[in-house]
């Protein structure tokens, strides 16, 4: 966490109901939402059948 010089931020973890739209927070968690579904469609990862893959966890950490 306490990693000088590093400009890495946390996830979003706020409930999309509780943001306002067009938001900061929004803006971030939609654009990590679609590259992360980029991802997972290019590497044909199917969350449902494997559930414990990163990027199934980060998307449901994201609530995407």
């Amino acid at each position: 966490r306490r990693n000088p010089g590093s400009k890495l931020q946390t996830a979003v973890t706020t409930p999309p109901s509780k943001l306002k739209p067009g938001s900061k927070a929004a803006k971030r968690r939609k654009s990590f939402c679609a590259r992360s579904a980029g991802q997972a469609k290019m590497h044909n990862i199917n969350c449902k059948k494997t559930p414990k893959k990163r990027i199934c966890a980060a998307r449901r950490r994201w609530k995407c």
